[in-house]
């Protein structure tokens, strides 16, 4: 495989990109000064080389713990639970949330051989129980597989002293939270609903 056909095999893996974006984007790069490109091929080594997951939250960071788990303004009462760490910025960005996250990075998916074991769900447990959290807003994505893992958060949770709340209903149905308009996003924060 020559080095061509190589990058664009790489860039359509990538979510949302397709083989003919692929190729345009492979064309459009080895139009671009060389300059460029090398420091676009820095850029995703730097990235590659410093960047994680929080040690706390799951957040992707730099530093650990990650700037929304040092911030002493946030609430750490209130924990937002979301699949990936995109969500995190997504929340943020999209509302007035002043809580702390849990990243799970994932989402259960009995088909595909992803259960509990294989997401972050142990730690968020170990989270509420010892760091003295009140609520959890479970921001999972409106999708079977996020239903499916916010239900089986909700059993666990149930015999903890804790609130658990599920984002409002009004967000579509197999949709992503990555997409979601913010104002959408906003109102179904605001009408969360507790989980009976």
């Amino acid at each position: 495989m020559g080095a061509i056909e190589e990058l664009v095999t790489e860039l359509a893996r990538l979510p949302g990109i397709g083989r003919k974006t692929a190729q345009r984007l492979t064309y459009h790069l080895l139009q671009q000064p060389a300059g460029q490109t090398s420091r676009l091929a820095r850029a995703l080594d730097a990235v590659a080389e410093r960047v994680g997951p929080c040690e706390s939250c799951g957040n992707l960071t730099e530093e650990q713990p990650c700037a929304i788990c040092r911030d002493p303004r946030r609430d750490a009462a209130l924990m937002c639970v979301v699949e990936d760490a995109s969500a995190v910025a997504v929340v943020d960005r999209a509302t007035e949330f002043r809580g702390r996250y849990h990243v799970l990075g994932g989402r259960l998916s009995p088909l595909d051989g992803i259960g509990p074991e294989a997401l972050r769900i142990e730690a968020l447990v170990r989270r509420v129980r010892e760091d003295g959290v009140r609520e959890v807003i479970l921001a999972t994505n409106p999708s079977m597989e996020g239903e499916v893992t916010a239900t089986y958060i909700q059993q666990l949770l149930s015999a903890m002293a804790v609130r658990v709340t599920r984002l409002a209903r009004g967000l579509p149905m197999g949709g992503d939270l990555e997409y979601v308009d913010g104002v959408t996003l906003a109102h179904a924060l605001v009408a969360r609903q507790e989980l009976r």
